[in-house]
């Protein structure tokens, strides 16, 4: 019989979930040995290499040498996983739109699990940053501080947000990340009223951003889209407003095309 836990109303089997405690140490490690890996889990050598085994004969990691590393499968999950995403494959040309007409980084986020994914990320002409957004697309965040972030959870329910809050907390990135539950309310209400949501150097210094909410035909938000650019620029008013402009029609566009198409598919056409 497989070697299983017991937690609250599930059950969760420990061999796979030891598996991608493994997967995760090779990302966190970037590689590793089987000593490396055993010292990280506090796992034995042999119970990893066991799983290491297991996880090479299933492709998703490759050995060079004593060193295992993970492999491009995760690259052709990922890849399937976010064309299936509706919000990356209609929104996908209006976020290049957005980066060509602004020059800075235009960005389309989701939340799951309580955190915010990165689902594309376009470089303007002008855009600052460039290694620090790259690593952003390769793993989660958290909500509160960023300007994607923001406008999801504005658009959540309120219990969502207590669970999501409840769980991970409110924190600091910055001198200016909001660290207090009701601050966080009364900037989430202020977003709900004018329809776009700031980051005004809470996630970096010198960087601002503006995003608005992505919803579909029945108010759910389905993700978010953004521009950042460096704080000298954005604070300009005339750039300023421009910017909100782009940024809050873009979302709107990609909600009429989400819409239309959700549409089609519960009425196709008959030929």
């Amino acid at each position: 019989m497989a070697d299983s836990t017991e937690t609250g109303s599930s059950r969760t089997l420990k061999t796979v979930t030891r598996a991608f405690d493994v997967i995760q140490a090779l990302e966190e490690l970037d590689g590793a040995r089987v000593t490396e890996l055993a010292d990280h889990l506090g796992m034995s050598k042999s119970a990893v290499y066991n799983h290491l085994t297991t996880l090479r004969e299933n492709k998703f990691v490759v050995q060079e040498g004593n060193t295992y590393s993970l492999s491009l499968q995760f690259l052709l999950l990922g890849e399937y996983v976010r064309n299936q995403n509706k919000l990356y494959s209609i929104g996908k040309p209006e976020i290049e739109s957005l980066a060509d007409e602004t020059g800075e980084y235009a960005h389309l986020a989701t939340e799951q699990h309580g955190l915010s994914v990165n689902l594309y990320k376009v470089r303007g002409e002008k855009a600052v940053g460039s290694n620090y957004q790259t690593s952003k697309l390769q793993k989660p965040d958290y909500l509160h501080f960023s300007a994607t972030g923001k406008s999801i959870l504005a658009s959540l329910p309120p219990e969502r947000v207590d669970a999501i809050v409840d769980r991970y907390g409110l924190v600091r990135k910055t001198e200016n990340t909001i660290t207090d539950r009701e601050e966080l309310d009364s900037e989430l209400e202020q977003i709900r009223e004018r329809g776009y949501a700031y980051n005004d150097e809470e996630e970096i210094e010198g960087l601002k951003a503006i995003g608005a909410p992505v919803l579909d035909r029945n108010g759910r938000v389905l993700g978010s889209v953004s521009v950042s650019g460096p704080t000298n620029r954005m604070n300009e008013t005339e750039y300023h407003d421009m910017i909100v402009e782009k940024v809050t029609n873009a979302a709107n566009v990609i909600e009429v095309n989400i819409n239309m198409a959700e549409r089609e598919a519960d009425h196709p056409k008959f030929i």
